[in-house]
């Protein structure tokens, strides 16, 4: 070591070698000897010709003394003051050679030096590195390691493929040779010190431009490996460095931008989840958290995550007929445990949706329009258009999909035929992921890829005629992945308890042409609330409202572009999704007219009988990104004169300002009555009973959910907000299924009128109350709360008590007259 504490060099002096052998060591002494006599002995008695540098990195057997006392000027020595890892050490040895070229190679010598003539042969033929490579066909393995340690080998060369380096299947294999230069400078750009320094020099070369070849070679496992199981963990922390320092800065801001724009479209409830409220998403907020908070519950005591009797008791709710999101919301589990359900929720929306934006980034990004700002604007559009926003109220299953840009992007890759059988695979896996995530949204997606498609396909046959072979065998690799995965929790969801046959939408819920030309209530600049809400059934469902600015823009870039075939297919997926959107018939606005719609034909085919047709419509948005994406790449192109560039990104600006959406409107939440937040309500409820709140909870008010999620879910409740089965053809309702007194309640609350009631009415409220197997009775203040607590009293045959903020009836105490 040098006084200064930092490396000493320990070499003699002679002419620039032609081959630089780089071994990185830590306390190899049973070892080192047999590899230094392999290697001198195979490259000959030619002392100009090679030098071996013994990187040691701060070994505290005889290692070095090992080195230094061979007396061979050809073998030199460097040392480190302290263990820093082989990344460091490479490093070192690295600067520290002087060959035209540079052999790495670990210190257990399991690929065997003769192997050198092959990656030789491959950086002659002009190649910056020749890397060996157990992975590639024609490589031969010896002894192998210990089962476990290959799985996560193959793991991590499987991760280091997608995040850092495509197309090099084996990274890690210990034996690389480089052009002397090229290795002296990427291993001076490296940071990191450890494993994952073979990436770090590859990604270099690689980003630089430079050929790589993967050489096959002969390997065996050597036993004293120095890699722990910590060192897997530790990899995998350099990979991450390595990837966010390689990232391009552009992309960063994106993404950044992306989570600033979707903090700021939630940034009345994203600083204080658990005390605001979203007005504008109805019933749904509490339905979702209530949504999260169940399945954590169910995780955390072991129970069967599909099914729950906390609600619509005794009947119980099928989760998977209901979405729950799975996908996010099993996974959440010690968040949602931790923090509680409003907190994972306001994360999940925000954090999804911002997510989703980056996706479709990436997928214009890689398949579109190169230009970093043209593919933001094309996935903010994706993201943030109006039908988007007016999910992100309540519906996290339409916010959170960024796994849809990646399964787009692994069906693309099955029509290029290269590695079918694992993009198959691949492309299940996703599938099924989303399935957990949305069944819907996966539907529609699958949909509009299909729209897209028959378009390409018709403008580009040539290219059909070339894909549709691999294409279709992925598909039907991919099905044989995912329906093994998904079809027991399909089957209970259309089978098992509490499962239904079809659902009834509202009968509004068709898209009008004028919502599609017209702009939604949060659109900041332009947005009507009165036009939106004449147009679509509830804020939560505005699934049109892009604008006319934008429809016209999207024409004059088809006729701008009209040659180009990718959007013409866009602009027919666009136009097909909008069409279908208006339902069965398509009513003519301000006429009695209507036409025959082509939804009549998927209206009442499985799967899409119970689709709100009306959301067909966002398959536009992506789609409008992705030809905003090409218009304004187009736009930037270098040859466009500054005249054409600046009145094309005006249009474009005119036509994309009234769709910025306002940040969604937050109000402080309804304070939870004393009597349940306090545990009041435990000395009324027993096991095996529920609390009925008055009236029961349903659609329209569904408060109650939150009143059992800050309870802890430690009560079931009667009635509530889900979907669920009515009646002996098991239609499917909103809501449990109704009784005489939770309709004869809910008349009540509406009109504010006490009825005459009777003894028949009376003895119906006892079979309904003993059915719900009630302990007690909760009303709280609320309008026409006084003509409820009258006929409240002259079903039970009592007055109620006035128990910590709420009326109370116990019927534990009662004789029901």
């Amino acid at each position: 070591m040098s006084d200064d504490g930092g490396p000493r060099i320990h070499e003699q002096e002679a002419g620039p070698p032609d081959l630089s052998v780089v071994i990185p060591a830590y306390n190899e002494e049973h070892r080192l000897t047999h590899t230094l006599d392999a290697i001198a002995g195979h490259l000959g008695a030619d002392a100009g010709a090679w030098e071996i540098v013994v990187a040691d990195d701060g070994s505290t057997d005889a290692t070095r003394d090992l080195v230094t006392d061979r007396g061979d000027p050809r073998v030199r020595l460097v040392t480190s003051p302290r263990n820093r890892g082989k990344g460091h050490a490479l490093r070192l040895g690295v600067a520290a050679s002087r060959g035209r070229r540079v052999l790495v190679t670990d210190a257990d010598l399991a690929t065997p030096i003769e192997e050198l003539e092959r990656l030789d042969k491959a950086l002659c033929e002009g190649n910056s590195a020749a890397i060996g490579s157990r992975s590639v066909p024609g490589a031969v393995i010896g002894d192998r390691q210990h089962r476990i340690r290959e799985l996560l080998g193959r793991a991590g060369n499987v991760l280091i493929r997608r995040t850092a380096l495509p197309g090099i299947h084996d990274t890690q294999c210990g034996f690389k040779l480089f052009d002397g230069d090229r290795a002296r400078d990427a291993y001076a750009a490296s940071r990191v010190n450890g494993w994952g320094i073979d990436v770090e020099v590859l990604r270099h070369l690689h980003r630089a431009g430079l050929p790589i070849a993967e050489v096959p070679v002969r390997w065996s496992h050597r036993p004293g490996s120095k890699v722990g199981p910590l060192d897997y963990a530790r990899a995998l922390t350099e990979l991450t460095r390595i990837a966010a320092r390689s990232a391009r800065p552009a992309d960063l801001y994106a993404t950044l931008l992306f989570l600033l724009m979707s903090v700021a479209l939630y940034s009345g409830r994203f600083f204080a989840p658990a005390h605001r409220y979203l007005p504008d998403s109805l019933r749904d907020q509490n339905q979702w958290e209530w949504f999260f908070a169940v399945t954590a519950d169910n995780i955390a005591h072991f129970r069967n995550p599909l099914f729950t009797d906390l609600q619509g008791f005794p009947d119980g709710v099928n989760l998977m007929a209901n979405t729950v999101m799975l996908g996010m919301s099993v996974p959440l589990t010690p968040l949602t445990l931790l923090a509680g359900p409003a907190v994972t929720l306001s994360l999940v929306m925000t954090l999804g949706l911002a997510a989703t934006a980056a996706a479709w980034y990436w997928l214009i990004v890689k398949y579109v329009a190169p230009s970093r700002t043209a593919a933001f604007l094309g996935a903010a559009l994706a993201a943030f258009a109006p039908p988007m926003v007016s999910h992100a109220h309540a519906h996290p299953n339409f916010v959170v999909l960024f796994m849809i840009p990646l399964i787009i992007d692994r069906a693309l890759r099955l029509c290029a035929g290269t590695r079918v059988v694992r993009d198959g695979v691949v492309l299940g896996l996703m599938a099924a992921y989303q399935v957990f995530l949305g069944e819907e949204p996966l539907l529609l997606a699958a949909l509009g890829m299909l729209l897209f498609a028959a378009a390409y396909a018709a403008v580009r046959r040539d290219r059909a005629r070339a894909t549709w072979r691999p294409l279709l065998r992925g598909l039907l690799i991919g099905a044989s992945v995912c329906l093994p995965l998904i079809v027991y929790p399909l089957v209970w969801q259309f089978a098992g308890p509490q499962s239904y046959t079809d659902i009834e939408h509202n009968p509004r819920s068709f898209n009008s042409p004028l919502a599609l030309l017209s702009f939604a209530e949060r659109s900041w600049l332009a947005g009507d609330a009165d036009t939106a809400n004449a147009l679509a059934f509830n804020t939560t469902e505005q699934n049109a409202f892009y604008g006319w600015p934008l429809a016209l823009l999207a024409l004059a870039i088809l006729v701008r572009l009209w040659k180009r075939p990718l959007v013409k297919a866009l602009a027919f997926t666009a136009v097909a999704a909008a069409v279908l959107s208006l339902g069965r018939e398509i009513r003519v606005p301000r006429t009695d007219v209507t036409l025959p719609g082509p939804w009549e034909l998927l209206a009442d085919r499985p799967l899409f009988e119970a689709v709100i047709e009306s959301r067909v419509a966002m398959i536009c948005a992506p789609a409008l990104g992705m030809l905003l994406a090409i218009a304004v790449d187009r736009l930037l192109a270098a040859h466009r004169t500054p005249t054409t560039r600046y009145a094309g990104l005006l249009a474009i600006a005119l036509a994309l300002l009234p769709l910025i959406p306002a940040p969604l409107r937050a109000v402080d939440r309804t304070a939870v009555p004393a009597f349940i937040a306090n545990g009041t309500w435990k000395s009324y409820v027993r096991d095996g009973e529920s609390l009925v709140p008055v009236p029961l909870p349903d659609p329209s008010d569904a408060e109650a959910l939150h009143w059992q999620t800050e309870a802890g879910l430690g009560f079931r409740l009667a009635g509530g907000y889900f979907n669920g089965p009515y009646g002996d053809e098991r239609v499917g309702i909103y809501g449990a299924e109704p009784r005489f007194t939770s309709n004869l309640l809910r008349e009540v609350r509406n009109s504010g009128e006490v009825p005459p009631v009777n003894g028949s009415w009376r003895a119906q409220a006892r079979a309904d109350l003993a059915y719900w197997k009630a302990g007690v009775l909760v009303l709280a203040p609320q309008p026409n709360g006084r003509a409820l607590r009258e006929t409240v009293e002259k079903l039970v045959g009592k007055p109620g008590r006035w128990v910590n903020g709420v009326w109370v009836w116990d019927l534990h105490m009662r004789g029901l007259g």
